[in-house]
């Protein structure tokens, strides 16, 4: 065991006027599986670069530590070689045996080794990358959002895999991995970082009832300043009335006592006043209010939109995935549940119009109006402005969901493309938001989004209920608003080492 110190950290990024960090001071022990979670752009990667060894001259403060600090997702520099020998740059000295170990315990067969990486789907390429980083001795592991190239069930494996290890710290938003992996909670809240022992669920109760007190105090504090504010001003009217009377008056000096004294006493009130009025802005300085969005859904003239009929997804003339059958209707919120590759972002496309190869029957509404949030933001540059004139929706409808998101006022003049992964998501989220639709698809909407958010998303869905289809792995968040879940079962080759299924299941939730 030793520690990680983090003390008086102030940083802002070269030609920035806001500091991410200002004092900030950390203590972190080497063998803690810690969880750390935050709203977008309030540094959390930022933390892990600084971590790492960039910006040393930018920073004031001092971060010391025994340990390596190695940082996931790594980039392997030739994705044309062999992974086992990509591996070799990472854990030069990790014998094969101890690879193998490693990858069983995240359920990934051997033969990934003999492929070259590029081949690699991008879950296998981040387990493997996981097991390489693992077998580096005395090494800190800082994982930056693990799980958004991972299905359900690859979470759960990597969750498993990460609660047999101590000495990371792991930003992920998704609750229920949290909860399953980690023993410490580090988070960056509105004017400072703390550190809490525990998994998200305990962590997020006490932060809950800590916001609550404060909420409390603040009420109280605010019928004082009130109460002061109220009898200073009295006071004051009481002293300018006996200043007046001195003007003509037979017993001037004692008036100018009685005006001295009672001047002095509502100085006194209202240094008292300020004195007040300082505490209560130090109160509800980490509070995270979750403000109500709301979504502006159509009704469609009927009440069923869509509906596929054995649909499979082809490519290059073959089948992915075993035939599916769904209907979607008024009120309807779908999750497309399966493994990596199965085809459910193709019948999202498939449902958007776009060219997708596919076998049996897609029966779509007439004039359907359909919003449509996309995996991808790489694409997201720009003015905010620019960028609502383009998607045709109202600006200040958008800017104001976008700042309900947790934005602040100073990010809406940045360029786009200076956004944090999560604050694009959030741009796509709030475009959609925004529009009048009749049906809203979703492809891995929460991708980079903070756990407020995706709560405040939950209470929006759970309240309008308007028709969605999504591809979502956050168990949480699905269990919270889905009403169906449609299973999509990849086919497998045969020759392969995996298998071939030939149904699909649908469970009512």
């Amino acid at each position: 065991m030793s520690l990680i110190r983090i003390e008086k950290l102030t940083f802002a990024y070269p030609g920035s006027l806001d500091n991410v960090f200002e004092n900030a001071d950390i203590q972190i022990d080497t063998d803690w599986k810690l969880g750390f979670v935050g709203r977008n752009g309030r540094g959390k990667t930022t933390l892990m670069r600084l971590l790492m060894g960039e910006f040393k001259n930018e920073y004031e403060g001092r971060i010391t530590g025994s340990v390596i600090f190695d940082y996931f997702p790594y980039k392997v520099k030739d994705t044309e070689m062999m992974t086992r020998y990509a591996l070799g740059e990472i854990c030069p000295d990790a014998q094969d045996w101890e690879i193998a170990k490693e990858l069983s315990y995240l359920d990934v067969d051997t033969d990934v080794l003999w492929r070259s990486f590029k081949t690699l789907s991008e879950g296998e390429k981040t387990k493997v990358l996981l097991a390489a980083l693992f077998l580096n001795p005395g090494h800190f592991l800082l994982i930056d959002e693990p799980t958004n190239h991972l299905d359900l069930h690859g979470r759960e494996v990597v969750a498993s895999y990460l609660n047999r290890k101590k000495g990371f710290i792991l930003v992920s938003h998704d609750r229920h991995f949290l909860d399953n992996c980690v023993d410490h909670i580090l988070s960056i809240n509105k004017a400072n970082i703390g550190v809490q022992k525990g998994d998200f669920s305990t962590w997020l109760k006490e932060f809950e009832e800590r916001q609550q007190a404060e909420i409390e105090e603040n009420i109280r504090l605010g019928k004082d300043i009130r109460k002061l504010r109220e009898s200073a001003r009295q006071k004051e009217d009481w002293s300018n009335k006996i200043e007046k009377t001195k003007i003509g008056g037979f017993d001037k000096g004692y008036i100018g006592h009685m005006s001295a004294k009672m001047m002095k006493r509502s100085v006194i009130l209202r240094d008292r006043r300020e004195k007040a009025i300082e505490e209560k802005s130090k109160l509800l300085k980490n509070a995270e209010f979750e403000q109500e969005l709301k979504i502006h859904s159509v009704p469609y003239h009927t009440k069923r939109m869509a509906e596929l009929i054995r649909v499979s997804v082809r490519y290059d003339e073959k089948e992915i995935n075993a035939p599916v059958s769904f209907t979607i209707e008024q009120g309807d919120r779908i999750f497309l549940d399966g493994v990596n590759g199965a085809g459910k972002s193709s019948l999202l496309k498939l449902l958007l119009g776009k060219p997708v190869d596919y076998s049996g029957q897609l029966i779509r509404g007439s004039n359907l109006k359909i919003s449509y949030v996309t995996q991808d933001t790489s694409f997201i540059a720009g003015k905010l402005t620019d960028y609502a004139r383009i998607r045709g929706i109202d600006e200040t409808l958008f800017l104001t969901i976008l700042q309900k998101m947790g934005f602040m006022r100073t990010q809406f003049e940045k360029d786009m493309s200076e956004f944090s992964a999560g604050q694009k998501k959030k741009v796509l989220l709030a475009a959609s938001l925004s529009e009048k639709a009749n049906l809203y698809v979703w492809d891995e909407p929460l991708n980079y989004i903070d756990i407020y958010t995706r709560r405040q998303l939950e209470k929006l869905i759970t309240e309008y209920q308007p028709a969605m289809i999504m591809v979502e792995h956050d168990k949480a968040f699905r269990d919270a608003v889905a009403t169906d879940v449609i299973t999509v079962k990849k086919i497998r080759d045969p020759s392969s080492s995996g298998y071939h299924d030939s149904f699909n299941s649908k469970e009512r939730v």
